[in-house]
């Protein structure tokens, strides 16, 4: 891989995000460092070879078509998974060709760049540390100190990879810590809801939104260099419900055989009610047994999770797609898988007069 070219250095760096924002606007010259996350070797009708290598960042990816007539092909066809580099060049994107780069160059990146290539960029890392910083709070104003205690211990235990896993591999929040972020605002949601349905069990609820996606921790989770999600044979022999429930059955036993928690005996609900009615809360969030859950939505408390979780992985959806912003005609933008159908942009705010 050649070094760092001058002209490349001239260049604004952008998070793929950034670039895929700015996109829309025209072509871009940019500089991206990137991880080389898939390489695909393939032919034209012709017969000719070509290659999609996907780049990824801490924010997203990227898929590039490199044709076996540009000049960068035999450096391109070099490159290894996860190796990480610089990608220059004037991007630009086609609805049906997708993806175009004139004049592409690759080259190393500098220490400082490789250093900081897997930390979650600013806004983005600001954004997910105030959402931990709300689970954190959140979990303070838990009355049950059963569930409290809990997520509590969940945090201390496994909140390192919690912090670093993603809500999902191809669709929702599908990036380095975007479960957090996910997790956070099912939490803050369920507890606008407790206010308006108060015969809603709050403290079930919140300790239900921060674990019912506790085991994609060994489902989802890229490791600590690295953006692609591995796939590994207890995530794929069980799933994140079935991991979830054994998380959240250990973490309890490891409350209520503790002897400082004897007092718990006496309390009522009892300790089985309440861990019962928790795991029923992550067995049932997916809401129908075709979707993965093991059993439907049967308690208040569980009806609302699994709705609030559908909410908002659908709003996460159909703001990627407005992010990308690729028009099929005026207003109209192009569907993001899984959404079933294309989308209109959404009518803005009424802007007050003044004076």
């Amino acid at each position: 891989m050649s070094e760092p070219q001058e002209n490349a250095q001239s260049k604004v760096t952008l998070a793929i995000s950034e670039l895929l924002e700015n996109i829309r606007n025209g072509s871009v010259e940019a500089k991206l460092a990137a991880q080389v996350s898939s390489i695909d070797t393939r032919q034209t009708r012709l017969g000719k070879p070509y290659l999609v290598i996907t780049l990824r960042d801490a924010t997203g990816q990227l898929n590039l078509k490199i044709w076996s007539d540009h000049p960068q092909f035999n450096e391109a066809i070099k490159l290894q998974l996860g190796d990480v580099l610089s990608a220059t060049g004037t991007f630009s994107f086609h609805p049906e060709y997708g993806f175009d780069t004139r004049h592409l160059s690759f080259g190393a990146l500098s220490k400082e760049e490789r250093d900081s290539l897997f930390t979650v960029p600013r806004a983005l890392r600001e954004k997910l540390d105030a959402d931990y910083a709300d689970v954190e709070r959140l979990i303070a104003t838990i009355d049950d100190p059963r569930f409290a205690t809990l997520c509590s211990l969940f945090l201390k235990t496994h909140g390192v990879k919690f912090r670093r896993t993603a809500a999902a591999r191809f669709y929702h929040h599908n990036y380095r810590g975007g479960l957090v972020g996910h997790t956070a605002q099912i939490m803050r949601t369920a507890d606008a809801v407790s206010r308006v349905y108060p015969q809603i069990n709050r403290d079930l609820l919140l300790a239900g939104a921060l674990l019912h996606d506790c085991g994609k921790i060994w489902e989802t989770c890229p490791p600590e260099f690295g953006f692609e999600i591995p796939y590994e044979v207890r995530g794929e022999l069980l799933g994140h419900i079935v991991i979830g429930i054994e998380v959240v059955n250990a973490l309890w036993r490891e409350l209520t055989s503790a002897p400082e928690h004897s007092s718990w005996k006496t309390l009522k609900p009892s300790n089985e009610d309440a861990r019962l009615h928790l795991l029923h809360l992550i067995a049932s969030h997916h809401g129908e047994l075709e979707f993965g859950s093991p059993v439907m939505p049967k308690t208040p408390e569980a009806n609302v999770l699994h709705v609030i979780d559908k909410l908002d992985a659908q709003l996460e959806s159909v703001n990627q797609a407005l992010r990308k912003n690729i028009e099929l005609g005026e207003g109209i933008i192009e569907r993001v898988r899984p959404l079933a159908c294309n989308l209109v942009r959404p009518l803005p705010q009424i802007v007050k007069l003044t004076g």
